[in-house]
């Protein structure tokens, strides 16, 4: 039971991560934990237990009986119980849970996006953070579904690009990798790191940085990464069909 004091419930005051489980194994428990590590520290978080915090998500997929092919397991630390208003108490004493579900299939169809109104306040440190306020997501999310897409295209209080409400964004020019940088309000994605030390080790410069919307729009290829679906390519931006690039298939299929 989370009681009505709970700080996550009542300010967003917390973290999550979602993670990849493949056959009862988490096979990127390290990075998902480096992240919380670094979450924990920017908002002042105590840090759970390692080993007690694996064990709560080993369980929650036994429990949901999903040890047998693709799970997700969710795993949410909370600022704990800390009374009315803003300040924490002097004693904080985290809260952590974990939850399993099924994941979709490893290859999924290519995604259409539109570009949302909703924006990411890149001056904002939660906005690299996996932080239990998602509320601009999930308008974002509400708005492209509305409009018929499977995903939205966020772009920062600059006008900058900066990502989608679930995944991380890259496109492709002249056989290089681009996607925006951490500083442009984006989420530090564990698939992201992946996608882009799998290019550099195949030699495929990969440049991050700050990026009008026309850039993707006239990419010769783009795509979303995160780390239940991997790569899955992007046919329809904002009504315009985007092709195939063979970059994407040699990535996907090293991943």
């Amino acid at each position: 039971m989370i009681p009505h004091d709970d700080r996550g419930l009542l300010l967003g005051d917390g973290l999550f991560e979602t993670m990849l489980v493949v056959d009862g194994r988490m096979p990127h428990w390290a990075a998902h934990w480096a992240r919380l590590m670094a979450g924990c520290a920017t908002l002042g978080l105590p840090l759970p237990d390692e080993f007690q915090t694996r064990v709560a998500c080993t369980n929650a997929v036994a429990v949901a009986l999903l040890n047998k092919g693709r799970a997700a397991v969710r795993l949410t630390l909370t600022a704990g119980s800390g009374g009315r208003g803003l300040e924490r108490p002097p004693s904080l004493v985290a809260r952590v849970f974990a939850t399993a579900s099924p994941a979709p299939d490893g290859v999924q169809a290519p995604a259409q996006i539109i570009t949302s109104h909703v924006r990411r306040n890149e001056g904002s440190p939660t906005s690299r953070l996996k932080t239990l306020a998602y509320l601009d997501n999930v308008l974002a999310r509400r708005q492209a579904l509305a409009a018929g897409a499977d995903e939205a295209l966020m772009l920062n209080t600059g006008g900058e690009v900066a990502c989608a409400t679930a995944a991380n964004l890259f496109w492709i020019n002249g056989d290089a990798l681009f996607t925006p940088s951490l500083e442009c309000g984006v989420l530090a994605g564990t698939t992201r790191a992946r996608v882009i030390a799998l290019a550099k080790d195949l030699r495929v410069p990969v440049v991050e940085g700050a990026f009008a919307p026309d850039a993707i729009h006239g990419s010769e290829g783009a795509f979303l990464t995160n780390s239940l679906i991997g790569l899955r390519a992007i046919s329809r931006l904002d009504g315009k069909a985007m092709r195939a690039h063979r970059l994407f298939g040699a990535l996907a299929g090293r991943l």
